[in-house]
Formats: C-alpha cells, structure tokens, sequence
C-alpha cells in the first residue's frame, strides 16, 4: 500500500473519527466530529469528502448514518487493529478511564530519572484529559509495569499524553532456581 500523506486536519478528523467509532462502532455523524476537534461542521463534511476520496472514510446514508473509518484509515493512522488488545488499566485523577485503551508507552530520559517522561498512546478520546491531571497506567499484561505521573502536556492528533514520572513500579520476578 503506497503511503497516504494526510494533512494535520486530515489527521486530527480522521483519528476523531476512528476514535468516536470505537466507542459506539456505529456509523459517526459529521456534527459529533466537528465538536470533538472543534471545528465547523461544513469543514468536517468538505474534508470528509477528501477523505473518502482517499478511501479512508465511508459515508452511510440514512438516519442513523454518518460517517465509518475504513480499514484503510487504521492503515494510514497506524493503527493495527488488534482481534482482542490486551487492556491496559488507565486511570485520571483516581477514575478508572472506561473507554480507553493503551496503546502503547514509550519512556524517555530514563538516565535522569528526575527528568523521567512517559509517552502514553492511546485509543480513545483524550478530550478530558489537562496538564496538572493525574493518570495511572497499569498493570501492563506481561511485566506489571505501573506508571503513576501528571500530566506535563498532550498531543491531540497522535493521542498521546506526555506523563512527568511521579512513580513507576515491577512486581519483583521470582529468581531463577
């Protein structure tokens, strides 16, 4: 598949809207995308046609019809589509986050642990998510990895939350006999 380059508003609709179809797996109104990116919802329905161009979007006629991410549109957002993702636990400011999953977590600066940040990539809306927040991730499914940290910034486009490292924590693996 030739690489598809999407403009940053072609992005930021595109993940609105592959997010918002997660949740309900319905076919998504252009007005519920427009709110969730703030924009006008003539510029989402103009864009939403480049992007069925692009056939990344399929248009659903009817009235519970709106808008579906094609298999495509993972592709180019680089999702992979897992059958069962292994859900991670996420909380904000001590609330289990329900409609959210991990995707992945990136560390960085590990060797100044004082300056230790962690990339959380999420599949969901982060919409609610500030600076200041509290969020905890964990247990991962194989190490038990737990993050606890505050929110120092986000990017909306990529969902990631970009976490200062209050905490970070391993159960202790049995020794080798």
């Amino acid at each position: 598949m030739a690489d598809i380059e999407l403009t940053t508003s072609q992005k930021t609709i595109l993940s609105a809207l592959v997010n918002l179809y997660g949740e309900s797996e319905d076919a998504v109104k252009g007005e519920e995308i427009a709110e969730e990116v703030d924009r006008n919802p003539g510029t989402i329905r103009n864009q939403m046609q480049s992007l069925k161009a692009l056939q990344l979007v399929e248009g659903v006629p009817g009235p519970k019809g709106g808008y579906k991410p094609t298999a495509t549109a993972y592709d180019a957002l680089e999702i992979q589509r897992m059958d069962e993702p292994a859900s991670v636990p996420l909380q904000h400011n001590g609330e289990t986050v329900e409609n959210a999953n991990v995707e992945e977590i990136n560390l960085s600066s590990v060797h100044h642990p004082e300056l230790c940040r962690a990339e959380v990539h999420l599949q969901g809306s982060i919409r609610e998510f500030h600076e200041g927040d509290s969020v905890r991730v964990g247990p991962t499914p194989l190490s038990k990895l737990v993050i606890e940290g505050t929110i120092d910034g986000k990017d909306d486009t990529a969902n990631v939350l970009v976490l200062r490292i209050d905490d970070m924590r391993a159960p202790v693996a049995d020794p080798v006999r």
